[in-house]
């Protein structure tokens, strides 16, 4: 599988109601997820970093822009790396996999949002694989 990808969703509607769907989306490495529903706009979570673990972002409401970075070096990642934007909506069905070996930092853009994260990685093999950079350590667009 690629570092990064886009799993297409799409959405199905009649007099019975509304259905998001994600057929190509293999859940087989999957074995947690968890929601995360900011307090605010203004508030940037990460960097998070993972040499193994590998996550999935969907967006159930709202909007967020997510910002990845493949990290050269654990111990001691270069300043210069240049990360690259993502923007999810619940209006857009997608899921974002990130592959191991990237940082993460996301910022919901509208109120009330809520993501949803997929891990391959029980929490306790997440915590012994888990790497922390300040927010501001690269340069990210949280611009839409």
């Amino acid at each position: 599988m690629p570092d990064k990808s886009i799993i297409k969703g799409d959405f199905f509607s009649d007099h019975r109601g509304g259905l998001r769907f994600f057929n190509q989306l293999n859940m087989q490495e999957i074995v947690r997820f968890y929601e995360i529903s900011p307090a605010d706009t203004e508030q940037i979570r990460g960097w998070q970093a993972h040499q193994k673990e590998k996550k999935w972002f969907y967006c159930l409401q709202g909007s967020f822009i997510i910002n990845t970075i493949k990290i050269d070096n654990f111990e001691k990642p270069s300043n210069q790396l240049s990360p690259s934007k993502y923007v999810l909506n619940d209006s857009n069905p997608f899921v974002l996999y990130v592959a191991e070996g990237h940082a993460t930092a996301l910022k919901a853009t509208s109120e009330k949002s809520r993501l949803q994260v997929f891990s391959n990685y029980v929490l306790e093999q997440s915590k012994n694989d888990d790497f922390r950079f300040p927010f501001d350590k690269w340069s990210a667009d949280w611009k839409i």
